[in-house]
């Protein structure tokens, strides 16, 4: 069955949608990180040596919770979708065959 065409996201909890948020952001830092990795600045005119090295990871988890916040590239969507179908099953009544 197609979660996606069966869950509504108007279903979700704010808990739901803040725990989806969070989890894309998290997803979005570990992406981001290896890219801000390459990046030497120290080099530059305004580098900031040990002490830029030292922010850069809350840089990059901010960088990442805002694109979250703003809409994020969909990851969301389909975390809340899978917790409402979760949900659903939990809460259904056990049928004949399900049962042992």
């Amino acid at each position: 069955m197609d979660i996606a065409a069966t869950t509504n996201l108007s279903q979700a909890t704010p808990r739901m949608r803040d725990a989806a948020q969070r989890l894309e952001g998290q997803f979005l830092s570990m992406m981001l990180k290896p890219m801000f990795d390459t990046v030497r600045n120290a080099r530059g005119t305004f580098g900031g040596g040990a002490a830029e090295e030292q922010w850069q990871p809350m840089m990059t988890d901010a960088l990442a919770n805002n694109v979250a916040r703003a809409g994020g590239i969909g990851i969301r969507d389909m975390v809340l979708r899978h917790m409402i179908q979760v949900q659903a099953n939990a809460t259904a009544t056990p049928t004949q065959e399900s049962r042992p």
